[in-house]
């Protein structure tokens, strides 16, 4: 049971954001109005891909002091995982972009940003599928993952801050935590811990199932 425990707990979380999110009342703001649901949705995403990419890179860390493959797989797939939260990010983004800004891509710093981060991890598996032994792979793979982290932290959140940008909180735009209210704060923390919780568990499985055909070809 202490296994399954926080899994019940994702489960709910995401149930409640997702309710919540499109029947609580929220604040009437002129240009986004409606759109700002999609905060409980698009926020909470990046926030899970942010956790997974810092356990891949803890795991990167660990396979370069102990050369244990199980570490080296534990970060791949948390890669794997970020980047489909990644994805979602972006198309949630893009939602509220076509909404409110008017076109899906207006090639804002933040979009263009966001672009070339997504890149650069999209460059990670790349440059695993291209090396074929498997401890020259693991090594660097962890060593690209280590810098690949901070780079994309630059991309997201330092340089689009220093232009001028659509995106709440750059470029003189109100950030959305100065213009929302108690109720909509309380939705958005659960949607941080609901779906970190979700991306942890789903990079959790792909672990399990990794792991079993990485036995399976050690045993051929």
């Amino acid at each position: 049971m202490y296994q399954t425990w926080w899994k019940v707990l994702a489960v709910l979380l995401v149930l409640t954001t997702v309710i919540a999110g499109f029947l609580i009342q929220v604040p009437r703001l002129p240009i986004v109005h409606e759109t700002i649901r999609n905060t409980f949705f698009h926020v909470p995403m990046w926030m899970a891909m942010f956790i997974v990419f810092i356990i891949s890179v803890v795991y990167s860390i660990k396979y370069l002091r102990s050369a244990d493959p199980k570490h080296d797989l534990i970060a791949v797939e948390c890669v794997n995982v970020g980047v489909f939260f990644f994805i979602l990010g972006l198309i949630t983004g893009m939602i509220w972009a076509r909404n409110t800004w008017g076109e899906y891509w207006s090639n804002d710093p933040k979009q263009n940003s966001a672009a070339i981060a997504f890149l650069l991890y999209c460059a990670y598996l790349v440059l695993r599928n291209a090396i074929d032994e498997e401890q020259k792979r693991a090594r660097i793979s962890a060593i690209y993952n280590i810098f690949a982290f901070p780079v994309m932290i630059v991309l997201i959140m330092v340089l689009p801050r220093m232009t001028d940008s659509l995106h709440p909180g750059n470029g003189g735009n109100p950030a959305f935590s100065k213009i929302t209210d108690n109720n909509v704060r309380m939705i958005l923390y659960v949607g941080f811990i609901a779906w970190s919780l979700m991306a942890v568990w789903i990079a959790t499985l792909r672990y399990r199932i990794r792991l079993i055909e990485y036995k399976q070809n050690s045993l051929d």
